[in-house]
């Protein structure tokens, strides 16, 4: 049997219509909870929600950096389910692929817009309608570029730097009610991160001394363990998850 261990909760899960977003929800909702699944896309969030029980699920389409769709998807929230418990933030995008000395700096700021102020944003809105005063715990889905440079990808992995950090700094502020934690991966399987690995997965995957490339349970699979009331001792911690690439060329 699956142990509920999110019985009576209630998640707002941003990019939720796909990928790691829709994973972390889905683990959400088979371990007793209930969620709130953000996107951009109606659609895609019909299809998403398709996939779980209606009791269980909400879907409110939307841009991640705009006030109102924040403010209209937390009052939904907690009309439908009575609180808001977790928020993960996980929306992202990455509009500039290159040098960043060549870099359009309207996709940087996009960039950084989405990353980074869109999920402070986000933490106010739950903040001020329920965390305050009621507790929580929030998630934010970094990634390893933002914890060392990486080719082509400098303004997506300096924003996640800065998740990284606003995660540790969000950690002291919101304490003792609320905790705030990240996971990092590496390259995980979806359509978001297909640039990093299509047809060339098998040499992608070498060098992982695990054999593979994540897929989106994975981090799901971590989120719960931080957002788990048992994790009630944990706060402004980063998890990576790399399937132990970080460990040096010497582990593969």
């Amino acid at each position: 049997m699956t142990a509920e261990v999110f019985a009576g909760l209630t998640a707002i899960v941003t990019g939720a219509s796909r990928g790691i977003g829709l994973a972390i929800a889905t683990d959400i909702v088979a371990h007793g909870g209930r969620v709130c699944l953000t996107a951009r896309k109606q659609d895609e969030l019909d299809a998403a929600l398709a996939e779980l029980p209606g009791d269980a699920a909400i879907a409110v389409a939307g841009n991640t950096s705009d006030a109102t769709h924040r403010e209209d998807a937390v009052r939904r929230t907690i009309d439908a389910f009575g609180s808001l418990d977790i928020l993960v933030n996980n929306a992202a995008t990455n509009v500039q692929y290159g040098a960043l000395v060549d870099a359009d700096l309207a996709a940087v700021e996009k960039i950084l817009a989405v990353n980074y102020v869109a999920p402070i944003g986000w933490v106010q809105a739950v903040w001020h309608a329920w965390m305050a005063e009621h507790g929580g715990t929030i998630l934010n889905v970094a990634s390893v570029g933002g914890l060392q440079p990486a080719p082509l990808i400098g303004a997506y992995g300096g924003s996640k730097a800065a998740l990284i950090h606003l995660t540790a700094q969000l950690a002291v502020e919101l304490a003792p009610r609320v905790r705030v934690n990240a996971v990092a991966p590496a390259v995980v399987k979806t359509t978001f991160a297909r640039a990093l690995y299509e047809d060339r997965e098998a040499e992608v995957a070498a060098g992982y001394p695990l054999g593979r490339l994540g897929v989106p349970q994975d981090v799901a699979h971590a989120a719960r363990a931080f957002l788990a009331p048992g994790a009630g001792w944990i706060t402004g911690q980063t998890l990576v998850l790399d399937g132990g690439a970080s460990l040096g060329p010497g582990s593969r």
